[in-house]
């Protein structure tokens, strides 16, 4: 029987951490090709042997993190070691967080899945760019708002690596440097446990409870971008205290969706505002596999109680984030800037079963029965307004004849006293002409008996005469139109 010692064990492969010293560089378009031939990207497969394979990869991924880190730094962003006020040289987890975010009145939170790295959406889309596979252009993005903040958490790196003094992901756990190549799997113990975030829905839990709430005021409004496990988390908790986050939480934006309806959302909540139930329906968005355009509607209510988008990727659910998230911060700006906004439930065929195609059949019954109800109480209150406008005209044209038959009355009083007072003018006239004339007759029996007093006398000459005549016939003209 043959048994090989350690030092007949082939060596772990070694790569430098360098993209000079592995043959590549990065082109004017950002993306990461090869220096001997330009149009080609990164090769993994270079041996049989997958350990060289893996450790290639490894050293490739340390050069992208470390430009991406810089990108980020250079946007503005910090590393927060979590739990907070530990020793960098002590089990931390590093989180990424704007400066003075805790005095923004908005504040969005991305959480990404546990496959990945800090401030990768996908290695797999960073080949395509390396701002477009990272957080870069997400963090430039949000804080071109000097109102807006921005936290990026880390549920891929929970694994503490004692030797080189940091937090990994799973897979650079498997790459760490072994003493040969054929050394085994790496395994983990207790001295590699993250304190306070041992996985993933403690990390998350961790970051509301302890980065968040101490740090919240009264308006602070907070966003939510969450990538498959890490919107998951998101959910989990805010529902198991939803009653404390209600006011502050705007709205959320989810990509590759993990919750369900069946197991993970109370749906019997869904009438009731206050619930997280109807906030997932109403403030949420889920983006999903499908080469229709950004932004179509996809079926999906049904399973994961919000409505469901295309994200434009059909293929990869770690590369939705890259293409979609975009319209993501879009839709989280228009709720953001309408509190009161509310989607609206879209069903399609394939989210129904027999028994909801009954429910919805029975719904829009009633909801008909009801309709012709209102339209019936509609034309009787139509034809109540015409009752009355006829009425009202009838009562307007009968008081507008009233006041006409009022003016004819005064102007024929008006007529009437004018006729009364001509009247009592020729009585007056009259009175005054037969006053005269009666005096007049009194001077003529006065002149006659002096006439024959002087006749007696033999003293009346025929001067006097000729008067006493012209008298006599004014009197009788008086007379005359006294008569008339």
């Amino acid at each position: 029987m043959y048994v090989y010692r350690n030092k007949d064990l082939p060596p772990d492969p070694h790569f430098p951490a360098d993209l000079k010293g592995l043959g590549y560089f990065i082109n004017g378009k950002d993306q990461i090709r090869q220096i001997s031939n330009p149009e080609q990207g990164f090769v993994f497969k270079i041996n049989r042997n997958d350990r060289y394979n893996v450790r290639q990869r490894e050293a490739m991924n340390d050069c992208i993190r470390e430009i991406v880190l810089a990108r980020l730094g250079d946007a503005g962003l910090d590393i927060l070691p979590l739990p907070l006020d530990t020793k960098l040289d002590e089990a931390h987890v590093p989180i990424l967080v704007s400066k003075d975010f805790q005095n923004k009145p908005r504040i969005v939170l991305f959480l990404g899945e546990p496959s990945q790295d800090l401030g990768i959406f996908a290695y797999r889309a960073i080949h395509e760019g390396i701002s477009f596979g990272s957080a870069v252009n997400l963090a430039k993005a949000v804080l071109a708002d000097e109102k807006a903040g921005l936290i990026i958490g880390n549920t891929g790196q929970l694994i503490w690596h004692n030797e080189s003094e940091r937090a990994v992901s799973h897979q650079t756990w498997q790459a760490i440097p072994r003493p040969y190549a054929n050394w085994g799997q790496a395994t983990t113990s207790l001295r590699n446990k993250i304190p306070a975030n041992h996985g993933w829905d403690q990390h998350v839990q961790y970051i509301f409870e302890k980065v968040l709430w101490p740090k919240v005021g009264k308006r602070t409004s907070i966003d939510i971008i969450g990538m498959s496990e890490g919107g998951h988390a998101a959910i989990k908790y805010l529902q198991k205290d939803w009653h404390v986050w209600k006011p502050y939480i705007s709205g959320m934006a989810l990509a590759d969706p993990q919750q369900t309806t069946y197991s993970d959302i109370d749906m019997g909540m869904l009438t009731d505002p206050q619930s997280f139930t109807s906030f997932l329906a109403s403030r949420c968005r889920a983006y999903i596999l499908s080469a229709d355009p950004v932004g179509t509607p996809q079926s999906g209510y049904r399973n994961h109680g919000c409505n469901c988008y295309s994200s434009g990727e059909n293929l990869n659910t770690e590369c939705i984030i890259p293409a979609a998230w975009e319209d993501m911060l879009s839709w989280l700006d228009l709720i953001y800037k309408n509190p009161e906004y509310s989607e609206h439930v879209m069903l399609r065929e394939e989210d129904m079963d027999e028994e909801m195609r009954r429910d919805l059949e029975a719904q829009a019954e009633k909801e008909n029965e009801l309709t012709g109800e209102a339209a019936e109480i509609e034309w009787l209150r139509v034809l109540d307004d015409a009752a009355a406008a006829e009425r009202d005209a009838k009562i307007a044209e009968k008081e507008a004849g009233a006041a006409k038959e009022a003016e004819k009355e005064a102007q024929e009083e008006d007529g009437t006293e004018t006729g009364k007072d001509t009247e009592a003018g020729k009585e007056a006239a009259k009175d005054t002409q037969e006053d005269s004339t009666v005096e007049n007759l009194g001077d003529v029996s006065e002149e006659k008996k002096s006439f024959e007093g002087a006749e007696n006398a033999g003293e009346a000459n025929d001067v006097q005469e000729d008067d006493t005549v012209q008298n006599l016939g004014g009197i009788s003209e008086d007379m005359k139109q006294l008569e008339v």
